[in-house]
């Protein structure tokens, strides 16, 4: 069966095609996506302007035209936090299904732990015991930890890597006094839950997914995209602690020279960072792996469970 998943998230909007058999693992058909970067688009009033709602339903019209294409037969069409914090959600969802016949579905931001953690359970098996997952998106953190496929603490943090860009770091390259700001601010906000995890016990296993975490290993190091899904790839803190003041000096455009960043994330590589050497400092983390499978796929693994596949 080809399944589609389109996350309508605060960076990108894409659509993933997946071919999904019984007992075995979803593999990739096709990806299509476009970089709208909502997070940074909200006005004054937190709402998604009129042209930021026109972007996303041309890029949904070009999602379900190629979702058509690859013969896509159940499409699970979800939004993330640009679209459920941004204070016109109810139109702009009101507005996407009318011009495109796509109901989303809003994910809340435990749901969105949950589902990534999910994905990260199967990716790594029961061998890796307990789990520690990070997930930076553009507009919020998840935090997962857990022994089983439903986590006992998962939490979504207002700490994305957009949002605190957009909202913090004006300049290009950022202020000292802007950086310290927000230095404080995502220290602060990831040090109140932090009691809660530790209460837990420690993880066997630290696990981080997202573009952010994917660029921020390349540049320390690990191995490129085109080396494949199945070749392991570490952050280490010391690493990250040493590419943070030079992710401090840089223009935008100079972080987008560094392998493995894109030109589109390039501007938001900085607030990623901060947040990623918070949280790994905060959580006693000396080394995480990325874990190719995130949201999308824990979509779709739900989806199967539903289904009595998986």
């Amino acid at each position: 069966m080809r399944l589609g998943v389109l996350d309508v998230g605060s960076n990108t909007v894409h659509l993933l095609v997946v071919d999904a058999h019984p007992g075995a693992r979803p593999l990739p058909a096709h990806s299509h996506k476009a970089e709208l970067r909502l997070a940074e688009l909200l006005d004054g009033s937190g709402a998604i302007d009129s042209d930021g709602v026109d972007k996303v339903i041309a890029v949904v019209h070009e999602a379900l035209q190629a979702a058509e294409d690859k013969g896509v037969e159940d499409l699970l069409p979800f939004a993330t936090s640009a679209v459920r914090e941004a204070s016109n959600a109810d139109d702009v969802l009101a507005r996407i299904k009318a011009e495109t016949g796509v109901e989303l579905q809003v994910l809340t931001g435990e749901e969105e732990a949950r589902l990534t953690f999910l994905a990260a359970r199967r990716w790594f098996g029961w061998s890796a015991g307990k789990l520690l997952v990070l997930d930076i998106g553009g507009g919020s953190l998840e935090i997962a930890y857990g022994i089983d496929e439903e986590p006992d603490a998962a939490v979504s943090l207002p700490l994305g890597a957009g949002r605190l860009t957009a909202g913090w770091l004006p300049g290009d390259p950022p202020s000292a006094d802007d950086i310290r700001a927000l230095r404080r601010h995502v220290r602060a906000e990831i040090a109140r839950i932090v009691g809660d995890f530790s209460r837990l016990g420690t993880a066997d296993h630290v696990v981080a997914t997202s573009k952010t975490f994917r660029q921020l290993a390349r540049i320390a190091g690990a191995a490129r995209s085109a080396e494949g899904l199945y070749v392991q790839r570490e952050l280490k803190r010391g690493a990250l602690e040493s590419w943070v003041p030079q992710l401090v000096g840089m223009t935008a455009a100079e972080r987008a020279e560094l392998p493995g960043v894109s030109e589109g994330r390039a501007g938001q590589l900085l607030a990623g960072a901060l947040v990623a050497e918070a949280a790994m400092d905060l959580f006693d983390v000396n080394t995480l792996e990325v874990c190719p499978w995130a949201l999308r796929e824990g979509v779709i693994l739900r989806r199967l469970d539903h289904m009595g596949w998986a």
